[in-house]
């Protein structure tokens, strides 16, 4: 995860100015240890924190089009980057980045674009043509994003509420799925899928189709010029991840350049059944496991620095974030850059205990529905900052686009647990890879 802080249209294009964001900007370093930089247009500042995991020899920010006049500092991840190239014949990338695209599909199409980003991502767009810019947060709220207002009209967009907090007179959470487009002086969403009208869907689960669609979720995931490894709690989730990476990690770039033996890690108190339930799995999988114990002591001790750096009161998901605050630590230490993990099958298979009170399947539906939207407020949170607090990127395949709009098309009667009839929660995805040939 990178951190990203812009202002907009500000009435100072001075020196001092400049020194001022950088300033804010360095409060961020956190999230990106590897590369800072900074543009600057006229009275339009963009700044960059960089952790480099796609391309660290040559993708520093902000990232331009060929003449430059298009400059773009982004924070996350565009899996489908190489894709995105073969659309632009007529362009030259200066950069092996897979945030390379983005200004090169913003001259081809227009603000329209953003659609077509395949990924996890929070970016800024100048156009030093006229002065325009936009902002854009991925579908989810994967990444982390704030937009303020200073008093002198200016805008400001940061990765984290720190860059903001002292120099705007408001701000607030930027909406996932949205654009700012300063053309419009208005946000609007561009991610419209089936499911966000909570329209009860009709299609009949098939086993098959949401395995294959939870798998290239994972293997896409795999893009990585640097060590990574996967969270492993032993719960369904975490190591549906982790089977799926260590099957298909051998074919990659990355265990060419690091290895094919996939690293997993697991964190809790001494003799926790995450622990326990972590490494048998780890040991199944034939994974190098890393076990972290931590005390209550240290949870307690590190819970003003979670709060730094999560930015939230919110007492279950300070209570969640810092086992994995503790983790992150750790896992840097080791040289790992990026780990992918299972937030997010709760929310669309109806995961949690209450989901077994579901009337039916209209407001089981709606429950999950409302649970995905509010994602970025809680869990998304926690995993975005809880990592990057040690410039970590954490990466989520359950809150992949496509894999979303598969899991939530599925008539919610299949999603529903009926425990007479042996169907426990997340039933349909357990049964997706219930067999020897497809789990292990």
């Amino acid at each position: 995860m990178c951190g990203i802080l812009a202002v907009l249209g500000c009435s100072d294009g001075s020196q001092a100015k400049r020194v001022r964001v950088l300033e804010l900007s360095r409060r961020l370093k956190h999230r990106g240890p590897d590369w800072s930089g900074l543009y600057q247009h006229e009275d339009c500042y963009l700044s960059h924190q960089r952790l480099a995991v796609i391309d660290p020899a040559s993708g520093d920010q902000p990232l331009y089009n060929e003449d430059k006049s298009v400059v773009v500092t982004v924070n996350g991840e565009i899996y489908n980057h190489e894709v995105l190239r073969q659309r632009l014949p007529n362009h030259k990338f200066r950069t092996g980045s897979d945030c390379d695209v983005i200004a090169h599909l913003y001259e081809e199409f227009g603000e329209d674009f953003v659609n077509m980003l395949d990924g996890m991502f929070s970016f800024v767009l100048l156009d030093t043509r006229d002065n325009s810019f936009i902002v854009a947060r991925d579908a989810i709220g994967i990444t982390s994003l704030y937009i303020g207002w200073g008093l002198d009209g200016s805008i400001w967009i940061s990765s984290e509420m720190k860059g903001l907090n002292d120099d705007c007179e408001h701000f607030e959470s930027f909406p996932p799925g949205h654009l700012y487009s300063s053309k419009e002086g208005e946000l609007r969403r561009w991610y419209n899928p089936p499911w966000f009208s909570e329209a009860i869907p009709s299609t009949p689960y098939d086993p098959l189709v949401l395995r294959q669609a939870f798998e290239k979720a994972v293997i896409k995931r795999l893009m990585t010029d640097v060590p990574f490894g996967v969270l492993l709690s032993g719960g369904l989730d975490s190591s549906l991840v982790a089977s799926i990476t260590a099957r298909h990690l051998a074919g990659t770039k990355a265990a060419k350049q690091w290895g094919a033996q996939l690293h997993s890690f697991c964190v809790g108190l001494e003799g926790s059944p995450d622990l326990k339930a972590g490494k048998e799995v780890a040991e199944y999988l034939g994974t190098v496991h890393h076990e972290f114990h931590f005390t209550v002591q240290d949870g307690i001790d590190a819970i003003e620095d979670v709060i730094y750096h999560i930015e939230t009161y919110d007492v279950t998901t300070i209570r969640a974030s810092t086992p994995m605050f503790l983790m992150s630590r750790k896992i840097k230490a080791l040289g790992v850059k990026m780990v992918i993990s299972g937030e997010g099958s709760d929310e669309i298979f109806g995961g949690y205990l209450y989901f077994h009170k579901a009337p039916n399947k209209e407001e089981f539906h709606r429950e999950t529905c409302q649970k995905l939207k509010a994602l970025h407020m809680y869990d998304c949170l926690r995993a975005n900052k809880s990592t990057s607090a040690w410039g970590l990127e954490a990466r989520v395949p359950f809150l992949d686009k496509d894999f979303i709009n598969v899991a939530m098309d599925i008539d919610p009667e299949w999603k529903m647990i009926k425990p007479d009839e042996g169907r426990i929660e997340k039933w349909i995805l357990r049964r997706a890879f219930d067999d020897e040939e497809n789990v292990g």
